[in-house]
C-alpha cells in the first residue's frame, strides 16, 4: 500500500490511515495489548471491502512495537523470544510440520533478514527418517531453505518453495522476509505476522509471485521486520528508500530474535538453553 505516496507492507500503518472518529472500516477491526517488551496490535481484515481500503489481502496481520531498538541486543532476550513466539504459535494453530523460508538476497544487507534467520532455525526432518529414536513429542518436523532471488538462481522464490511442498507435505510455510514501512519510527522497532502470505521483494517494489495458502496449497504465515523506509520520491523522481545506518546489527539481531521465537513455538519440548545451544 501507498500512505501519503509512500509505500508500507504493515496492515497496521495502512489501518491507521483509514482509520476516523467512526473506527475503520466494515470489515476491519484493531485490538491492543500490552507486554513488559512490546505493544501487540492485531489488524483483521474480513470484508472484501476492507481489504480494498487497506489494500491488503484477508486476514490477520499481528504488529508487535518494540520497546527498544532492535539493533541491540535485547537483555530479556529470552523473554523479548517468547512474547514472539507465542503470537507465531497463534496463527499457527499447532503445526509444527512446517517449512521455514528465508526470502531475500543474504549478499544486500537490508534484504538479508530471511536468510540470516533460516540460518539459525533448528531444523529436524531428517532425523526422523534417519535417527526416529531421537525424535519426541516436543520436537517439531521442521525444514528450512533459502532460496535465494531470481538474479541469483534464474528460478522464481515462489516455484522453488511450492516445489519443496509438493516433494515434503509441510502442514504450513513460514515465509521470513525484510519489509518496508512508511513511518521512520517503525524502522527496525517493529514485527510483523501475517496469516495471508508474502510477495517476496514487494517491501522495495520488486514483488514477485506471492507466497500463500492459494499459491502453496498449505497455509503460509509472513514474519518480518522493516529493515528500509520510504521517503516518497528523491531528486532524480526515483522511489528513495533508506536504511538505518546500523542496519547489519538490525538484522543480526532480528534474524535471531525471529530464529529464537520459531524455534519455541516448533520445539516445544526443548528449553530455551538447549534451543540456543543446538542453533548457536
Amino acid at each position: 500500500m501507498y500512505l501519503f505516496g509512500k509505500r508500507t507492507d504493515l496492515a497496521l500503518e495502512s489501518a491507521n490511515s483509514v482509520k476516523t472518529e467512526g473506527g475503520l472500516p466494515l470489515g476491519a477491526s484493531l485490538e491492543s495489548k500490552k507486554t513488559d517488551r512490546f505493544e501487540i496490535t492485531s489488524v483483521e481484515i474480513s470484508g472484501e471491502e476492507a481489504a480494498k481500503r487497506l489494500n491488503k489481502p484477508l486476514g490477520r496481520y499481528i504488529t508487535l512495537e518494540s520497546k527498544a531498538r532492535l539493533d541491540l541486543m535485547p537483555e530479556d532476550f529470552e523473554s523479548s523470544a517468547r512474547d514472539l513466539s507465542k503470537e507465531i504459535s497463534s496463527l499457527l494453530g499447532g503445526r509444527r510440520n512446517v517449512l521455514v523460508v528465508g526470502l531475500g538476497n543474504e549478499e544486500i544487507t537490508p534484504d538479508s533478514l530471511g536468510p540470516r534467520a533460516v540460518s539459525h532455525i533448528f531444523a529436524t526432518r531428517h532425523i526422523k527418517s534417519n535417527a526416529p529414536e531421537l525424535m519426541s513429542e516436543g520436537i517439531g518436523e521442521v525444514s528450512a531453505i533459502a532460496p535465494g532471488v531470481m538474479g541469483q538462481t534464474g528460478i522464481e522464490a515462489g516455484e522453488i518453495v511450492k516445489s519443496v511442498c509438493e516433494a515434503i507435505k509441510p502442514s504450513a510455510v513460514v515465509a521470513i522476509d525484510a519489509l518496508a514501512c512508511a513511518e521512520p519510527s517503525h524502522l527496525g522497532r517493529t514485527f510483523q505476522l501475517a496469516d495471508s502470505g508474502i510477495s517476496p521483494g514487494s517491501g522495495v517494489l520488486n514483488s514477485r509471485k506471492e507466497l500463500s495458502a492459494r499459491s502453496l496449497g498449505v497455509p503460509c504465515i509472513a514474519l518480518g521486520v522493516p529493515t528500509v523506509a520510504d521517503l516518497c520520491e528523491g531528486a532524480a523522481g526515483e522511489p528513495l528508500m533508506v536504511t538505518p545506518r546500523s542496519v547489519d546489527k538490525l538484522i543480526g539481531c532480528s534474524a535471531q530474535l525471529i530464529a529464537a521465537a520459531l524455534n519455541l513455538a516448533l520445539h516445544p519440548g526443548l528449553s530455551f538453553e538447549e534451543i540456543l545451544s543446538l542453533t548457536s
